[in-house]
């Protein structure tokens, strides 16, 4: 026993630093619940090394991080000039990428998918609009409308030469028929004939005709 004691007296630091390092080694871990570990891993910005297979983000989040990347800004440009509001372009847009997700998720065709975001952007718009104008009819406000709606009253800079131009192609575009009106949109975001088409859900000589139709309305603009 005596031996004991010297041994423990003697070695007391020793014991005392591996009773710390016991403790450390054999105290429980806290885990959090699942869905804060989702959060935290969501929380991480791309390309962030963490430790652990199950922080890195699978094939599909990657592709659609990409397309996300690539096209939200086109996207928004095109449901705006469809007559949403920026609030309500940004929410097409989550909603259109969360069914990309699921699209992809479910091993569904990768082909054109450019086209794929912007028909599904366009659907989405149109309903957004409706549950729009459904809103409006429920307030019953002329005043609400009257705010909703542009003002097409010229400011004392667009009788300048620039801003009278502008006017008048204003004009023009809101008085295209709505499909030549998307046709032309999506022209401009860049995508080809058989996309739009894909996108609208029109044949191609619809596409050729109601672009052909917008730009020469267009082009009458810089004549006159």
């Amino acid at each position: 026993m005596s031996g004991v004691r010297r041994n423990h007296q003697s070695g007391r630091k020793t014991l005392n630093r591996r009773g710390v390092e016991r403790n450390i080694y054999t105290r429980p871990m806290l885990i959090p619940p699942t869905d804060s570990i989702q959060d935290s891993l969501r929380a991480f910005p791309a390309g962030v090394s963490t430790i652990g297979s199950s922080a890195k983000p699978s094939e599909v989040e990657c592709a659609v991080i990409h397309l996300f990347e690539e096209f939200r800004n086109p996207l928004l440009r095109y449901v705006i000039s469809l007559g949403l509001s920026l609030h309500d372009g940004e929410e097409v847009i989550q909603e259109v990428f969360l069914a990309l997700f699921r699209h992809l998720k479910q091993g569904k065709s990768r082909r054109n998918l450019r086209g794929w975001v912007f028909r599904v952007a366009h659907n989405l718009a149109l309903k957004q609009q409706m549950a729009n104008k459904k809103a409006l009819v429920t307030l019953d406000s002329d005043e609400g409308v009257a705010q909703r709606q542009p003002d097409a009253t010229p400011n004392p800079e667009e009788q300048a030469a620039s801003g009278q131009r502008l006017a008048r192609m204003q004009a023009v575009l809101r008085a295209l028929p709505e499909q030549d009106r998307c046709c032309l949109s999506l022209r401009a975001e860049g995508l080809r004939y058989r996309e739009i088409a894909a996108a609208l859900g029109i044949s191609l000589g619809a596409v050729s005709i109601a672009l052909t139709r917008s730009l020469t309305r267009m082009g009458r603009v810089d004549q006159g």
